[in-house]
């Protein structure tokens, strides 16, 4: 089976989240049922950006294999080739970790 390519459009980006810790600094292990989903990510896919009122191309800031921080509901979840990814627009990333 072919792998899936998807290429966002306008301003919007494809980010695949990095995993939570699963010990706390204190050594307890958390369980799957108790840990929250991480609001870090690494984007995989970028868009080719959007366009102002004149019609102008304004492109996208951050560029594929950034760590970004995003907001906790940002995005809209999807699955290709068993794998989770958010797809979401370049304003709901808060910043880039470097």
């Amino acid at each position: 089976m072919a792998k899936t390519t998807f290429r966002p459009l306008h301003d919007r980006v494809v980010v695949k989240r990095i995993d939570a810790e699963e010990k706390t600094k204190g050594g307890i292990i958390i369980p799957d049922s108790a840990k929250e989903k991480p609001s870090q990510g690494q984007i995989v896919a970028v868009g080719p950006g959007g366009r102002d009122e004149a019609g102008k191309l304004i492109p996208i800031d951050v560029k594929v294999g950034n760590k970004v921080l995003f907001g906790k509901w940002s995005g809209t979840e999807v699955k290709l080739d068993g794998e989770e990814f958010l797809i979401m627009k370049e304003s709901d990333i808060m910043g880039v970790l470097t």
